[in-house]
């Protein structure tokens, strides 16, 4: 979520805003979505003040430079900042729905809390009520989405009835779905569609489990995953690639093509050097250069049973040449940038790049500009 200084309308309050010009709210006007206008002077202030005076309640404006139509704001009066929590020019869309979860995962970016954030939820609602153009994909990620129980349904059926074109991908660790009042709430009738997003860090619970930091996980995880294939929703599977994961990729893969044929991809993901991985990093902080081997007979098995598979969060030179073409350009627009290497390389375009961050934690290699003839 971007913060962004920003000067509103007096007697603002928090609640979700679509960023539009006067033109749109005159054209388009409608009392159960609130509109923000973007203005340059007093002038326009007044203009808006006006019109709110005449009982138009759901219309403020805003001074902030960095502010686009169609972004989804939340106005933070008291600090001086909006919250953008959806921006409409971004190639990713993630609604962030709690903070808390029931695992501790080693190298986990958005390390857990206790308290009670049931409002998240209810302001992700709030987005998708005020999103004007579907997007292609949405995600829903936390914390654990599944500690919602029915109330992440009630977000699911909001993204359907609003934007049922829209592909939702929702990361969860799946282990709530071993609770048959959890998968009654959330799965029973679902028609939403939903590719789940599973992570899944070893062919056995000892290895899994320490990863997660959660003694049982793997069982309630795999009983998740056959729930899901039950309900015949899509899944992906993720590892994230710290040392013990790689240590046993090779059985991991081998695990997934013998016993779990049904998943619809594997993602293989470079480590995000943020959160718990900082305080873990004699296992989370590698050069994936180190590891080629691994990496290419991991593909090597999956390829042999036929699991569609992909690399995630990694720059093309953190890989082999052979692995190009599986490697994704995933990591999030708000937090993607490229090192001064990057410049003039030939696959920049193509590439991940890194994670802003990686300055304060680690890259996932020596970055190198690749000179190639691409066709």
């Amino acid at each position: 979520m971007r913060k962004i200084a920003a000067v509103t309308s007096p007697g603002i309050q928090r609640r979700a805003y679509r960023t539009v010009t006067i033109d749109q709210v005159i054209a388009g006007w409608v009392p159960d979505i609130n509109f923000i206008v973007p203005i340059c002077d007093e002038a326009d202030a007044s203009q808006i003040e006006q019109l709110a005076a005449r009982g138009i309640n759901n219309l403020a404006w805003i001074k902030a430079s960095e502010i686009e139509l169609g972004d989804i704001i939340f106005p933070v009066p008291e600090k001086g900042i909006v919250d953008v929590s959806y921006r409409c020019s971004d190639t990713h869309h993630t609604l962030f729905v709690t903070n808390r979860c029931n695992s501790n995962c080693l190298m986990c970016s958005q390390p857990p809390t206790k308290e009670e954030d049931g409002w998240l939820v209810d302001e992700a609602i709030e987005v998708v009520r005020h999103i004007e153009h579907s997007p292609q994909n949405i995600g829903i990620t936390g914390g654990e989405p599944l500690l919602l129980n029915a109330r992440l349904r009630d977000l699911l059926n909001e993204i359907e009835r609003r934007h049922p074109a829209t592909q939702i991908d929702l990361l969860t660790n799946g282990r709530r779905l071993s609770e048959q009042r959890v998968v009654g709430n959330i799965l029973d009738g679902l028609t939403a569609n939903v590719a789940w997003l599973v992570p899944l860090y070893g062919h056995a619970h000892m290895l899994h489990d320490f990863v997660v930091q959660s003694p049982g996980a793997f069982e309630e995880t795999l009983e998740g995953l056959l729930r899901l294939q039950q309900y015949g929703q899509q899944i992906q599977l993720r590892a994230v690639l710290i040392e013990p994961v790689l240590e046993h990729l090779d059985d991991l893969c081998e695990f997934i093509g013998r016993n779990l044929p049904f998943v619809h991809e594997v993602a293989l993901m470079a480590c995000e050097p943020i959160g718990f991985a900082l305080a873990n990093k004699e296992i989370c902080d590698l050069d994936l250069k180190d590891w080629w081997s691994q990496l290419t007979g991991a593909s090597r098995i999956l390829r042999r049973y036929g699991v569609r598979h992909l690399i995630m969060n990694a720059p093309l030179c953190a890989l082999p040449e052979s692995l190009w073409p599986i490697a994704s350009r995933s990591i999030s627009d708000w937090k993607q940038v490229y090192a001064g290497e990057c410049e003039g390389c030939e696959l920049k375009s193509s590439c991940s790049g890194l994670f802003a961050w990686h300055e304060r934690g680690w890259m996932p290699t020596r970055i190198m500009k690749i000179k190639r003839s691409v066709e």
